[in-house]
């Protein structure tokens, strides 16, 4: 769950959830990023474990079947052994796709966003080619737990090399935005986005952590990109920039169908998933740009967020969907905390005169706004879910059923 990026203040309630099924009523835990706590109860000892890495990214199944695994547990359906053997078969399961497949999807949801993003014509040709780069470098790494460590660097190195020698050769036009969407998967906005999440609940620890990582993050891919530019000898403005005539307002709502494709192929999406997975995209996409016309683009997130989270929680319920969780991370590059802060970041190292300072300022209130929407849209969905028990159990609201049944018997 943990890995999930869930954060911790629900792995906690789902964890003691899991204990009350078997009976322990007293348990405490405490969940942190790297390692949780467990007591049975006051005055019990407490015990320490690590969590295990899976050794990779997790994929959009494993996301599904974690999250079955957890609700059979927490409905007392599985035995600890049984589970533990279920958790096995999920870290080494197949993918639904191969090599070759996750590469052209990665392919296809490089150029999915980069049309999101408002480009050019030579910016989505050079995001195909980037995309099929960055592909193969990660699936490459997949089975290279020291050389997944150091992906972000690299492919953003090789990626910003590329990109430079084509704009140095006026083979394309400036390409920042085709560089960020080869780099999304790298991008932490879900990570900074849950921090900002647990910091509100309390979560200090969890929450600064992961913090401290994603901004960390940021900064590696930004010193991999400009390093690349500087390698060529090209000067960073001129190639981590935008220009060209932008295409058609069409672009970025054919991009969400396009950048959905490519998820459910690079990440290996549930069969039949991906028809609900369109369902969150363009909700959180529709949420955005509503927000943006109402309260501007500073809040434009916050609207399509929280617009997203009741959505995937609704949509995750039907079995052919993803939990809520996975269709999140999606939902999150789609938002696009992580890109404006990698445009921010970059722009600002390489000039500091540039547009960078305000797509910073841009990124630091998406993720709040991202964060604060999901926090809403949980909150919707909690509130739903209490009126509607109270509904059911009160006896204000029997007594009129009831006259119905008597009436209707009549």
């Amino acid at each position: 769950m943990s890995e999930m990026g869930e954060p911790s203040s629900i792995v906690q309630e789902r964890l003691v959830k899991v204990a009350r099924s078997f009976g322990i009523d007293a348990a405490r835990v405490s969940a942190f990023p790297t390692y949780f706590m467990v007591s049975m109860g006051s005055g019990e000892p407490v015990v320490l474990e690590l969590t295990t890495a899976f050794g990779a990214q997790l994929r959009l199944d494993q996301f599904a079947a974690i999250d079955r695994l957890v609700g059979d547990a927490e409905q007392g359906v599985v035995t600890a052994s049984g589970g533990l053997r279920r958790l096995e078969d999920i870290s080494t399961s197949a993918p639904r796709f191969g090599r070759p497949m996750s590469v052209l999807g990665y392919c296809i949801l490089t150029i999915g966003l980069c049309l999101i993003l408002h480009p050019t014509a030579s910016d989505v040709a050079a995001a195909a080619v980037f995309g099929v780069v960055v592909g193969v470098l990660r699936t490459l790494a997949s089975t290279r737990a020291n050389l997944q460590v150091l992906m972000p660097v690299l492919a953003a190195f090789v990626v910003s090399v590329l990109a430079a020698v084509a704009v140095d050769r006026d083979w394309i036009d400036p390409a920042l935005r085709a560089v960020v969407a080869s780099l999304v998967v790298f991008l932490p906005g879900a990570t900074l986005t849950t921090a900002v999440l647990e910091l509100a609940a309390g979560q200090i620890v969890s929450g600064a952590s992961r913090l401290v990582a994603g901004a960390v993050q940021l900064a590696l891919l930004a010193f991999g990109i400009l390093a690349g530019v500087e390698a060529v000898g090209v000067p960073s403005s001129l190639v981590l920039s935008v220009g060209g005539v932008r295409l058609g307002d069409w672009a970025p709502w054919l991009g969400v169908l396009v950048f959905a494709v490519g998820v459910a192929t690079a990440h290996s999406a549930p069969k039949w998933a991906l028809p609900m997975l369109l369902v969150v995209l363009y909700t959180a996409w529709i949420g955005q740009l509503v927000g943006n016309i109402v309260l501007g683009g500073y809040v434009s997130a916050f609207v399509g967020a929280a617009a997203m989270t009741p959505v995937a929680y609704l949509v995750g319920r039907h079995p052919p969907a993803m939990p809520a969780r996975a269709s999140f991370l999606p939902g999150f590059w789609l938002l696009v905390p992580g890109a404006l802060g990698l445009i921010g970041l970059t722009e600002l190292a390489g000039d500091a005169q540039s547009a960078g300072t305000d797509d910073l300022v841009a990124t630091v209130s998406s993720i709040f706004a991202v964060a604060i929407g999901v926090l809403c849209g949980t909150m919707m969905i909690a509130g739903a879910e209490s009126t509607r028990d109270w509904l059911t159990s009160s006896p204000v609201s029997a007594a009129p059923r009831a006259l119905w049944r008597r009436r209707s018997s009549r």
